[in-house]
């Protein structure tokens, strides 16, 4: 059997991803092909970054050419519009009509509730950021293929404001916690899309990047007391991402096995990964 091919959504804009590589995290488009290459290595990925107008698969591809498509997280808010979102918006809807199965983290999620009819809205009890605790699948969560081995309760990494606030005609939801929808599923078109509110693709050190490249706005949130507060959660971060195996660091943090075993923690991508492979 031929490797999967999956095509790449990156969903930031080329500065976002300046500054998020420049506080030593990695580009959105680039460590999601690492994530995908390392639950299957020899997986052929191709990125397209729409944001900034590249909309144009590579020569040798039509859609046809892919397996599956995974859309990455972003800055961006769906509901400002603009051609850098509408681009992203067109893109996700032609994937989905074309029957391609889409996973979707965070953006990817909000960007294929917008497509497929449903809301996006900036959540009213404010920014998510770090871990989203007690995250709860519902009966129709524990029966779905994509958490299959995954805890009834977790811990995922997460970075958002805008929350899903009514899913799509059709859509099942499948976990959530006291911050909203962490989790749904639906067909669009020929397409079926699964998608989490969280980024189970980000490691501790991307984390600790994003905390660096938001850094003031988290202070003037409340969710740091000051830049040294910040700079201290980000240096165990980095500590963690050197020693996973930290159990001490483990505890302060508060993290359970879904963050602490790399299988549970990626469960979610590697079960879609396993489903297009069984296809």
């Amino acid at each position: 059997m031929p490797p999967l091919r999956i095509l790449v959504i990156d969903g930031n804009l080329a500065e976002t991803r300046r500054r998020q590589v420049a506080a030593g995290g990695q580009s959105s488009g680039e460590g999601y092909v690492a994530t995908l290459q390392s639950l299957r290595p020899g997986i052929r990925c191709d990125i397209l970054r729409p944001a900034d107008g590249d909309v144009t698969l590579p020569a040798d591809a039509g859609f046809e050419a892919y397996q599956g498509v995974a859309i990455t997280g972003s800055a961006l808010n769906v509901y400002d519009g603009g051609a850098h979102i509408d681009r992203q918006l067109v893109l996700t809807r032609a994937v989905l009509e074309a029957g391609l199965p889409v996973f979707g983290s965070c953006w990817g999620l909000q960007l294929a509730v917008t497509v497929a009819g449903g809301l996006v809205e900036a959540n009213p009890l404010g920014r998510e950021f770090g871990f989203g605790r007690r995250i709860a699948l519902d009966a129709a969560g524990r029966a779905h293929p994509m958490f299959a081995g995954k805890p009834a309760v977790f811990e995922a990494v997460t970075v958002h404001r805008d929350h899903v606030a009514r899913l799509p005609q059709g859509a099942v939801e499948l976990a959530r916690n006291e911050m909203g929808l962490q989790a749904a599923a639906f067909r669009y078109g020929r397409g079926e899309f699964w998608g989490v509110q969280y980024h189970p693709e980000y490691s501790f050190g991307e984390i600790a990047a994003t905390a660096l490249r938001y850094g003031e706005v988290l202070v003037r949130e409340g969710l740091f007391r000051d830049a040294g507060d910040l700079d201290a959660w980000v240096g165990e971060l980095r500590q963690l991402q050197d020693d996973p195996d930290d159990a001490r660091l483990a505890f302060r943090l508060g993290l359970g096995p879904a963050l602490r075993d790399p299988a549970l923690k990626l469960a979610e991508i590697g079960n879609w990964l396993g489903g297009l492979q069984a296809r």
